[in-house]
């Protein structure tokens, strides 16, 4: 009897020491907060049987069709063992225009990006003004002796009005600002004075809709943010729209070398407002809504699974084109960028017309079991058939936080 309890005993410290590791890979995989729209719901994204407890809450007006609101789980394994605790927000299913359609964007920072520094020649003399003020790639410059900054033309000015005498710059370093001074140096081969920055104040180029809210006219594309080439800065918006845009042709990727859309602005008439860049993408304001107005579910992230897709694409240059892929990989837990999944091109359509994925196809909508999954963002430069794409729930969810600013704002 003995040997059958010590035997049992063991038995029982083995199941333990297996369902306390098991029970922290789950903590790994599973979401640590929860979108949804209904108290009882599954989690396709892990197969194994969890559900949530919602013991300490008061469900009594916790309804399915209740305003949004914070409630308080626990993800249970087997009903029986808590695996950890999560946050879960009830609220609406949203409802989308799918997007797909390329269209530019004009964007105007707010303060000047420092794209890079360079020497200034004084005569034989190298010198290096800026390096020396302390200001670096990336940073922005907010204002010169207390004027703002719009242009890079205004910068040149208002330097070689200094004479040579130093000049007061605020920056931006690190999201934080500080006030350095900068000694301009008089160029010997143009006889003005520089700094030795380089900055950019507007960039241009082409991108691909992910979706539109027809309640409140608000759009998402690009699935990332539009960042400074040289320094990778996220351009820090001013003001911006989007206009017209049409896809001729596409250059192929090949691995080491990522393809692109080849395309224009094919009208100078704004579609709508830019009011924000971030790294989840570009939203704003359409000034009308798409003649088509067939819309799709937003996909809570827990409902996003490996297995196969379909992106919507403009490739070709006429209306977006389903085509077959392969969703491969999910960070569930991943809010902080947009590289939430790994995608593949399985579609051979678009392999042999592309290459896989190529820069343009950035916001491209990704659809899985009739909802909206997500948006491509990035392309693997030496795999060229995957890349990287970010949840719609957290393109969603921006677009709403920005709808929020704007209403509080107008309050």
């Amino acid at each position: 009897m003995k040997r059958f309890f010590r035997r049992l005993t063991g038995l029982l410290a083995v199941f333990m020491a297996v369902l306390f590791f098991f029970c922290g890979a789950l903590m790994q995989l599973t979401p640590a907060a929860l979108r949804t729209d209904r108290l009882t719901m599954s989690l396709p994204c892990v197969n194994y049987p969890l559900s949530l407890s919602y013991e300490g809450n008061d469900l009594s007006s916790q309804g399915e069709d209740s305003p949004q609101r914070l409630l308080n789980a626990r993800l249970m394994l087997l009903g029986t063992f808590p695996v950890k605790d999560v946050s879960v927000s009830l609220e609406s299913r949203r409802y989308v225009i799918p997007g797909g359609t390329p269209f530019g964007i004009r964007l105007y920072t707010d303060g000047l990006v420092v794209s890079h520094t360079t020497p200034v020649y004084n005569g034989s003399r190298e010198e290096y003004p800026a390096q020396e003020a302390g200001i670096e790639q990336g940073d922005v410059i907010l204002s010169v002796n207390g004027r703002p900054l719009t242009s890079n033309e205004q910068l040149l000015t208002l330097v070689e009005q200094s004479g040579g005498m130093p000049v007061t710059m605020e920056i931006q370093h690190n999201n934080r600002n500080r006030t350095v001074s900068i000694t301009p140096v008089l160029d010997s081969a143009n006889h003005e004075y520089r700094t030795g920055l380089y900055v950019r104040d507007s960039c241009a180029g082409l991108g691909t809709m992910t979706f539109i809210d027809p309640e409140t006219g608000s759009f998402a594309g690009l699935g990332h943010g539009i960042c400074d080439a040289e320094s990778g800065r996220l351009m820090p918006l001013l003001r911006g729209d989007i206009v017209p845009a049409e896809i001729t042709s596409v250059r192929k990727s090949t691995c080491g070398n990522p393809g692109t859309l080849v395309g224009h602005f094919s009208g100078d008439e704004s579609l709508g407002s830019l009011a924000l860049n971030s790294e989840h993408g570009v939203y704003g304001t359409l000034r009308n809504l798409p003649a088509q107005t067939e819309t799709v579910p937003v996909a809570y992230k827990q409902e996003v699974v490996r297995g196969k897709a379909v992106l919507l694409s403009s490739v070709d240059g006429g209306e977006p084109v389903p085509y077959a892929i392969e969703i491969e990989d999910i960070s569930y837990n991943n809010r902080s960028n947009s590289k939430n999944m790994i995608i593949r091109i399985t579609d051979e359509r678009l392999l042999r017309t592309a290459g896989g994925i190529v820069q343009g196809m950035s916001g491209s909508p990704i659809l899985q079991n009739g909802r909206l999954a997500g948006a491509v963002t990035h392309v693997f430069v030496n795999d060229t058939v995957r890349g990287y794409a970010v949840f719609a729930e957290n393109m969603m969810e921006m677009c709403d936080n920005l709808q929020q600013t704007i209403h509080d704002n107008a309050a």
